[in-house]
């Protein structure tokens, strides 16, 4: 697989699969307006999925559809953090704003690719993004910063998320590849971004990241115990009417 393709995947890997994570909330959010909002975030999220996908079907001879419902599970190149449980509403959220404090960095970067089709897709995405973050960004400060209980459950969201963000952070051969063609940007100014972020948001949420092991590997295809479980739910209908038309 060429390395346009393999960072193709992975954007798209990781959209699906947050998409997916933010669309079990459906029905189940505490309150109205957040059950309204994290739908509306995993559409966004889906249909740059299909964007992504889109631009390396060919080359894989594989439809979006395919790509997204009928690989096994190490085949998806989805950073770690995305398929973390929705263990409660807090994990919900920190989950969703660490994604968003590297997703919007580097979609400000993919604007000024050298790849039109990249640039395009990422000119589109980074308006939804910046939504995303504000939003995820207040709330994290709301309930970081406000009650004994909010406080203890969004530090220990952090406490358990954090590690992961090492793999949105991870850069290897490929990722090289394309930064040297000035197809994606460098992995130092992402990085740089994404501490900026965060430290200024847990600083205001009296949060504080932990210290200690980093993981990594989904973008390899080496994913953690609940990715199964995840593909299990997602794959079901599609891979129970494979020909199915709507």
């Amino acid at each position: 697989m060429t390395p346009f393709a393999t960072f193709c995947l992975r954007m798209g890997d990781n959209a699906l699969i947050l998409g997916q994570r933010t669309g079990e909330w459906c029905g189940h959010a505490p309150v109205l307006e957040e059950d309204i909002a994290f739908a509306n975030m995993g559409l966004d999220l889906i249909g740059q999925t299909q964007q992504w996908f889109g631009m390396i079907a060919e080359e894989l001879g594989q439809s979006p559809d395919k790509l997204a419902f009928f690989r096994g599970e190490r085949e998806y190149l989805n950073t770690l953090l995305v398929e973390q449980p929705n263990t409660d509403f807090a994990h919900a959220l920190m989950r969703q704003y660490l994604f968003d404090a590297w997703h919007l960095p580097m979609l400000e970067g993919l604007v000024t690719s050298s790849n039109q089709q990249i640039a395009e897709l990422a000119a589109k995405a980074v308006k939804e993004v910046r939504y995303h973050i504000d939003r995820s960004r207040d709330l994290i400060i709301r309930l970081g910063d406000g009650s004994d209980e909010s406080h203890r459950r969004m530090q220990d969201a952090l406490d358990w998320l954090w590690p992961f963000t090492a793999d949105l952070l991870a850069r290897d051969d490929a990722d090289a590849a394309l930064v040297a063609e000035g197809v994606i940007p460098e992995g130092e100014r992402i990085a740089t971004r994404f501490a900026q972020e965060t430290a200024e948001t847990f600083a205001k949420a009296t949060l504080t990241a932990p210290e200690g092991p980093r993981r990594t590997g989904g973008r390899t295809g080496n994913h953690s115990e609940h990715m199964g479980y995840l593909l299990a739910v997602m794959q079901s209908v599609p891979r129970a009417h494979p020909d199915a038309r709507w």
